[in-house]
């Protein structure tokens, strides 16, 4: 179909309309992955250390140095993967290999696997070591807040990075839950439901294969 090329971007060479990105469901969630990356390891670096009464600091999830360190590992890798992400969609169209886009799409489709299962594991890892946390620990409470915001937006990243179509626009729950069969067998069709979605399965009532 006109205007749309493998994988549903646009074909190569094709005009990148900054407005028309921007409003896209992809492009806010990620920017949302960003926001809760960027919290998760500032509300760790900037409060996550405290000292009581020596000039030694320690950890506020329950003096646990691995708890604050895996925090902070999982929200900058986050912070500086969304990034890339979001460079990546907005010059996808520009790919012109095939092969190079289904790659794109695949890396994405791993990471955001691989990096929410991360995220669960430091929302369960800090939410533990944090209920462990006496209140002695922590004089006038502090921290508390720090570490109640990094296990919120630990929790809130798993949903934005689970909920994600890699390098396509989300349009209908079954293009959503069929997009894998949709990459195997690299069908490259347009849905009719969305104009905007980048990788559709077949579906004879509602989509059309691209020519």
């Amino acid at each position: 179909m006109d205007g749309v090329g493998s994988f549903g971007a646009g074909r190569t060479g094709s005009t990148i309309d900054p407005i028309t990105f921007a409003k896209q469901p992809q492009t806010i969630i990620r920017v949302l992955s960003w926001i809760f990356s960027l919290v998760v390891f500032a509300s760790i670096v900037n409060e996550g250390y405290v000292n009581m009464g020596s000039e030694r600091l320690h950890c506020i999830f329950n003096k646990n140095t691995d708890a604050c360190n895996y925090g902070v590992f999982v929200g900058l890798v986050g912070l500086l993967a969304c990034s890339f992400f979001f460079l990546l969609d907005y010059k996808f169209s520009s790919i012109s290999s095939v092969k190079d886009r289904k790659k794109a799409v695949m890396l994405e489709i791993g990471f955001s696997g691989f990096w929410t299962f991360l995220y669960f594991v430091s929302f369960c890892f800090l939410a533990n070591q944090w209920s462990r946390t006496r209140a002695e620990e922590l004089p006038l409470n502090q921290g508390a807040d720090a570490a109640r915001a990094a296990i919120a937006f630990s929790f809130f990243s798993i949903i934005t990075w689970i909920v994600p179509m890699p390098t396509m626009s989300v349009c209908s729950g079954v293009c959503a839950v069929l997009r894998v069969h949709a990459l195997i067998s690299e069908s490259v069709v347009s849905c009719g439901v969305c104009a905007t979605v980048r990788v559709c399965p077949r579906a004879p009532s509602s989509c059309t294969r691209d020519m």
